[in-house]
């Protein structure tokens, strides 16, 4: 039931602070770098680049390297830079529209999975209105790891299926034609 979930590619795309406060809803131009996302976040010893440094790369209009980073894949988006701001930026929000516009322009992660990750999670949230572990993980090790990946995994997943940690079948979610529909709206928009 996973949907393919591909975006058109365009390298050649120059992406700009504007473009990034376009999609993203947030005025990144309002961050006066008081270092409160980052000395808040949890992922930074992973981080080539701090948030507070992202943020002020988008200002300087630096996006190119913000997206060859990894820190906007390392990011665990839990939002507590986002928490954090005095100014009330969505910074997790700023973060995920800089990976949507890594994978826009074709820019190869140095951290391999976390796209397919990305990837396979929206799919998953666009054909069932929300997530369902089971086909995530089972969809997530194929595309990562082949079936070597899944076989791998199999193992946990059975366990986790034997304690009633995972659910074998989606739910029914009243409001997934709705999620769908704001999919479908999203991805208009961004052509």
């Amino acid at each position: 039931m996973a949907v393919n979930f591909k975006v058109k590619e365009d390298p050649q795309m120059q992406v700009t602070r504007q473009m990034v406060e376009k999609m993203s809803g947030e005025k990144t131009s309002t961050c006066f770098q008081c270092e409160k996302c980052s000395n808040g976040c949890p992922m930074t010893f992973a981080m080539d680049i701090s948030p507070h440094q992202v943020m002020h790369l988008i200002q300087l209009g630096s996006v190119d390297k913000v997206i060859d980073s990894d820190t906007i894949w390392v990011c665990a988006s839990c939002e507590t830079c986002t928490t954090r701001c005095p100014n009330n930026i969505d910074i997790a929000h700023v973060m995920d529209t800089l990976r949507q516009l890594s994978v826009k322009k074709g820019v190869k992660a140095s951290q391999k999975v976390a796209p397919v990750f990305h990837q396979v999670f929206l799919g998953n949230v666009k054909a069932l209105g929300r997530m369902h572990e089971l086909s995530m993980a089972v969809l997530f090790s194929l595309k990562a790891g082949g079936i070597k990946g899944l076989l791998g995994q199999s193992t946990f997943g059975l366990k986790m299926l034997r304690k009633g940690k995972m659910k074998l079948l989606p739910e029914r979610f009243s409001s997934g034609k709705q999620v769908r529909n704001i999919f479908c709206e999203t991805e208009s928009e961004n052509r």
